[in-house]
């Protein structure tokens, strides 16, 4: 037992950092140094009903105080307190999506995730306007669809906002995003750092001739740069979290950010010139960059959490489908009387797949378990394919589902270093991908042809980059930037792994990229022919 961080915990010395991913809500509790202490999650799924990727907010409610619950047990359990209170709390939440309220802050409609496709003609008209690519996945395209559909929740919206800035609001009672987050819902305009002008005044006029009343302006969140004010607990939010009543109003809160910001501050990835990826549910990449960027459909521009843009590469899709393969195989070892667990099953798997040929040895998968932007699909069919004479081994089928979780962002990243030559110094790993050590590492170091360094802390992914970012908002000095602070207060001593892909593997993810480009035509054509409505 640590007596300094019982103390620390006793004397709200902390940071805490939640973060509601996709399939795990978490939270992470770390002390002056920088150092998790604690922590505590809870498991949930989305849920596809009326064809919508959706979460209950009842749910949402629950695992946010399950997952404190667990935290404040681990604490017990490790230091023997009971917390009353903290330095500064931040919350995250997976980025996109919709969640619009009425002028009371009541619900009126489904939380609608980043995982709907359901928006495409509302994306395409916005990128035409705005001369700015909006994905489907975007807050304001949501909003959009909605006006095309003529939704008759629409007269009634005073508010819209993601999950991060929901649960803010809910602990807080302040409407705000940190602006990374916000740069998810509506073009920002990094010279402002806040929503671009133009962009509103052309959405307002679009709207307008549709017959609706309300301004972009009106219904955004306001936007936060990191170590912002962003309001405190309020007492109804002190409840709402610890319905125990344990817990003291007044606590500090940083601004709310998306796990996209989360994850490049967890990396010290918010520099121009340096990226990370994160590899889970789904993947996607983050590129700060020094340039204005072309239009290009597979390119998001976001923010870090300081405002400088970055270039995003969001894929849907990423480890659902090898997920799905290892549970299949599992099941089958305790057909035979195996008790290996899949703890065990997972590394076994990765690093019998790097035995394998470079290129896959002929075989195929596509992990579309919804659909994807990148290569232009509404919907996915999760799919796995082979010649007649392909090499049909164990390590081949592994290796095929691990390259193609990294291929759609593989076809994104190429668009940015090749066609925009965008140079990038470091690139950083973090999520489940990389859990088996230095295979997804050596993977995507094929993909990219550059070295992957992943953290020795890359584990605690988002919600320790948020509990930094709680940090930052209470322990910096005046006038430091969040990339010095992360560098000379976080990072100064931080331990990596860096690996780099020899050049047959590099060879081998080309050879396989080519052949999974072409058959996207057969992906395409499962999507219109199985299981359609």
């Amino acid at each position: 037992m640590s007596i300094d961080n019982k103390r620390a915990i006793e004397l709200g010395e902390t940071a805490l950092g939640i973060e509601f991913g996709s399939t795990r809500i978490k939270a992470s509790l770390i002390n002056r140094d920088h150092e998790p202490i604690a922590s505590g999650d809870f498991t949930w799924e989305n849920r596809f009903e009326n064809g919508v990727w959706t979460y209950h907010t009842d749910e949402i409610h629950a695992g946010l105080q399950t997952c404190y619950k667990n935290l404040v047990e681990d604490i017990k359990k490790q230091y023997g307190v009971t917390p009353t209170t903290y330095g500064a709390i931040g919350i995250s939440a997976m980025m996109h999506g919709y969640l619009p309220f009425d002028a009371n802050w009541n619900q009126l409609t489904e939380f609608r995730t980043w995982r709907n496709t359901i928006t495409g003609e509302a994306a395409e008209e916005l990128t035409k306007l705005f001369n700015f690519n909006i994905p489907q996945r975007w807050s304001i395209a949501h909003l959009y669809q909605a006006v095309l559909n003529k939704e008759a929740h629409l007269p009634k919206l005073a508010h819209f906002t993601t999950l991060a800035g929901y649960i803010h609001h809910c602990l807080t009672g302040v409407n705000a995003l940190g602006i990374g987050e916000a740069s998810g819902m509506f073009p920002i305009d990094s010279t402002k750092m806040n929503y671009d002008e133009t962009m509103m005044d052309r959405f307002d006029e679009q709207v307008a001739a549709k017959g609706y009343g309300f301004k972009i302006r009106e219904v955004l969140p306001k936007v936060l740069l990191a170590g912002d004010e962003a309001g405190t607990l309020t007492e109804e939010g002190a409840k709402f979290l610890d319905p125990t009543g344990t817990l003291q109003a007044g606590i500090p809160f940083a601004p709310a950010e998306g796990d996209a910001g989360t994850g490049m501050v967890a990396t010290n990835s918010v520099r121009v010139r340096t990226g990370n990826v994160s590899a889970g549910t789904s993947d996607f990449a983050m590129i700060v960059v020094e340039k204005q960027l072309g239009v290009h459909r597979e390119l998001d521009m976001v923010t870090t959490p300081s405002g400088l843009p970055v270039a995003m590469v969001h894929c849907n899709n990423c480890t659902s489908d090898i997920n799905a393969w290892v549970d299949l195989l599992a099941e089958f070892a305790g057909l035979i009387g195996s008790d290996v667990s899949k703890g065990e099953l997972y590394p076994k798997l990765f690093n019998l797949a790097m035995t394998g040929d470079k290129n896959c040895g002929g075989l195929l998968s596509f992990n579309y378990f919804s659909g994807e932007g990148v290569t232009d699909l509404d919907e996915g069919r999760p799919l796995f394919l082979r010649t007649p004479d392909a090499k049909f081994t164990l390590a081949n089928f592994m290796r095929t589902h691990i390259m193609s979780a990294m291929a759609t962002l593989k076809i994104g990243l190429d668009i940015l270093t090749k066609e925009e030559q965008v140079p990038i110094d470091a690139i950083y790993g973090h999520g489940g991908f990389f859990k088996t050590p230095e295979v997804g590492q050596k993977i995507l170091s094929a993909a990219v042809d550059a070295p992957i360094s992943v953290m020795e802390t890359a584990g605690e992914g988002g919600p320790y980059g948020m509990a930094l970012l709680a940090a930052y908002r209470i322990w910096k000095q005046d006038g430091e930037a969040l990339e010095d602070y992360l560098e000379s207060k976080v990072f100064a001593s931080a331990k990596s792994v860096t690996v780099s892909a020899d050049a047959s593997e590099v060879e081998g993810f080309r050879e396989f990229l080519e052949e999974y480009k072409k058959a996207l035509a057969v992906e395409r054509a499962a999507v219109a022919s199985v299981g359609g409505k």
